[in-house]
This record gives C-alpha cells, structure tokens and sequence, in this order.
C-alpha cells in the first residue's frame, strides 16, 4: 500500500536527501519521495506496523507529521537533519 503524509520542519532538499535515505533502510518501506512544495512524504509499506515505524522515524528525525507535537529539540534535530542531507548529497 502507499501512504503520504503531510510533514512539518521540512525546509529543503537537504532534508529531503535524509528523509529519502533513512527511510529507505526500513524493512517493507520503498518509493520514498518528497515533495517540497506540499511538505508531504510517500512511500509504499506493507503494513500498519510499517506505517507506524515510518512515522516514527520521521519525528526522531525532526520531521513529525502536521499534528502531532513539534517541540524545539524537534525542531532542532531537523536542523542537523537538513546539514547532514545536505553533505551526503
């Protein structure tokens, strides 16, 4: 099945590359994109359980979804995100 969902803290490619490339690497979880005009992550999973680690991921990453709580350490590891993606690019 495929999934997007709507994102806060993205702000560049640089997150984007992270996102892309962290998500990736979960079990189950392919065709990861982002959009950065809409903020919004798709991927394809096999399962809810895949949903719900993919969701996570996201929020350790310093990008939870549009809703959820988005704390200033949140914030700042999307930052650190963001610089990362940007020099593995």
């Amino acid at each position: 099945m495929t999934s997007t969902v709507k994102i806060q803290n993205l702000k560049c490619h640089g997150c984007a590359n992270t996102i892309i490339t962290q998500l990736s690497k979960l079990n189950h979880v392919s065709d990861v994109t982002v959009n950065n005009d809409t903020d919004e992550v798709s991927f394809s999973h096999g399962s809810e359980q895949e949903f719900e680690l993919v969701r996570k991921k996201l929020s350790d990453l310093g990008y939870p979804m549009v809703g959820e709580s988005n704390s200033f350490p949140k914030k700042a590891k999307s930052f650190v995100s963001c610089a990362v993606g940007r020099i593995t690019k």
